[in-house]
């Protein structure tokens, strides 16, 4: 279904959405790195056409993690299954300079993760993508502009009920 936010029409013209396209879904993976002194933020997203976030794309996603990031990387997970079975324990277990730490249950809005869909679902709003190729470069478009914003991914942590504090 597409994502529907409020938007004009004239009086008493209900506006009406079509829904185009037969797919099934595109899932995503998504993080948001802050540098030790807490100077830049980045943002790094895979998009998965037709498939569900198994361990397997999760094990893909740290890779591209640790080909991006230098030094340790601290990774924050909501308690997912996905984020605790076996694959991620050996791979983490293969690869000391990744540390995990998990959120309380069902705490999203402690995720600044959350916002950055948010501020996604926001941008495609009321689109009516034709297909998943087109869904994704819909897609494209805001999601460079967040990646390249240090403005936007920072709304993003304050946004979260973390204590973060921004040093600048």
């Amino acid at each position: 279904m597409p994502s529907v936010s409020r938007t004009w029409a004239p009086r008493g013209n209900t506006p009406h959405l079509q829904v185009a396209g037969n797919w099934d879904k595109i899932s995503a993976i998504s993080g948001i790195s802050v540098s030790p002194k807490m100077k830049r933020l980045g943002l790094y997203i895979r998009f998965h056409p037709d498939k569900n976030i198994r361990q397997g794309e999760v094990v893909e996603f740290l890779t591209y993690l640790q080909r991006h990031l230098r030094g340790h990387i601290v990774i924050v997970w909501d308690n997912n299954k996905t984020h605790k079975g076996n694959i991620i324990k050996a791979y983490l277990q293969q690869h000391p300079r990744i540390h995990r730490y998990f959120f309380p249950s069902y705490a999203p809005e402690l995720n600044p993760d959350e916002f950055v869909w948010t501020n996604l679902k926001r941008a495609v709003a009321n689109s009516v993508p034709k297909d998943q190729k087109h869904l994704l470069r819909t897609l494209s478009g805001p999601t460079r502009r967040l990646r390249r914003s240090q403005a936007l991914l920072w709304s993003c942590i304050r946004a979260s009920a973390l204590p973060w504090i921004q040093t600048k």
